[in-house]
């Protein structure tokens, strides 16, 4: 469904709720043929609305939804749900969740006539500009079935095609479905590891759903999975704690945004700062550090420095600084 649909059955359902206009004049206003409006009405009561026809005012009038009771809400908290609804329901910025945006009509028709109309007045107010994002094209019946495993607490038989082994069959468990990083992930116990592993739903070949039951730990959560791995990777061993210096062209930039639980940030005299955190493995913050080139010098620990200057070397190597050794 198109954002102008979604925002013009919104501003419908508030013109219903007012009981102001006939079919005619909305068609008028909405610029649009008589028989689109009676389409989009058709549209609010498969969505749950109560929408009957008053033959003596011969106009539609909203007489409620089936879903929730009236909610009690203000003017800025409906905004922000009518606005994360729109903005995580589309699909460019996080697959599967499109639901959200039909939840969004819906909860619209719970409010009050003054406050719907406003609302859809606000139309584009808000926007929030998604990240680029793995569309996870065909992946959709994977991810529907890794979710009714989880509920209903029944392993998946999946084939995965990983980019660092070969491609291979295990028995999943699923602990846990986070979106992160542009794709979604399940977490979860792979038979053929005999541990908790994050496998990328986009990566996910084939899949069969099964009957074999499984228990999630009691003590399972996030955040002892990912200790304090600087993404969604931790590695094995002992924490690292890390300090990088950022030359002042970049200091702000690093420095006003909370990059990871642990950082801290020294401010230096001549503008510089130390970037302070505590990692769980050093490999992804290295692919971080090089994204600020010459910017960024690793202080310790000695094990990063000679991580980010072998990538250094290779790069040289590829761009012809100096020759490949033999």
């Amino acid at each position: 469904m198109s954002d102008d649909k979604i925002f013009r059955l919104l501003k419908l359902l508030a013109t219903l709720q007012t009981g102001r206009a006939n079919v005619k004049v909305l068609a008028t206003e909405f610029n649009v043929h008589p028989r689109t409006i009676l389409r989009d009405i058709n549209v609010l009561k498969r969505s749950g609305f109560v929408i009957n026809f008053d033959r003596e005012l011969k106009r539609y009038v909203v007489c409620g939804s089936a879903g929730l009771p009236e909610l009690q809400l203000t003017l800025d908290e409906a905004l922000a749900l009518m606005t994360l609804c729109f903005e995580v329901g589309d699909a460019k910025f996080i697959p599967f969740l499109q639901a959200a945006r039909s939840a969004a009509v819906k909860l619209q028709g719970l409010l009050p006539p003054s406050m719907a109309d406003q609302i859809s007045r606000s139309g584009n107010t808000m926007r929030i500009v998604p990240e680029p994002i793995n569309p996870l094209t065909g992946s959709r019946s994977a991810f529907e079935a890794i979710r009714r495993a989880h509920q209903t607490r029944r392993a998946v038989r999946m084939t995965y095609k990983s980019p660092i082994e070969p491609e291979f069959r295990t028995l999943l468990h699923p602990y846990q479905l986070i979106f992160s990083r542009r794709s979604w992930y399940v977490i979860g116990r792979s038979s053929l590891h005999r541990e908790v592993r994050t496998f990328n739903i986009g990566r996910i070949t084939a899949f069969e759903e099964t009957d074999a039951a499984y228990k999630i730990p009691q003590g399972f959560t996030l955040q002892k999975y990912f200790r304090h791995a600087w993404n969604m990777i931790p590695e094995p061993g002992p924490d690292h704690k890390v300090v990088v210096r950022f030359s002042p062209l970049v200091a702000r930039n690093v420095s006003e945004v909370l990059w990871h639980s642990t950082q801290r940030v020294v401010s230096n005299a001549d503008g510089s700062i130390d970037f302070h955190v505590t990692v769980s493995g050093l490999n992804e913050i290295s692919w971080w550090i090089l994204g600020y080139g010459r910017e960024a010098e690793v202080r310790c620990p000695p094990l990063l420095r000679e991580i980010i200057r072998a990538h250094i070397v290779e790069l040289a190597k590829k761009y012809g600084i100096f020759p490949a050794q033999n």
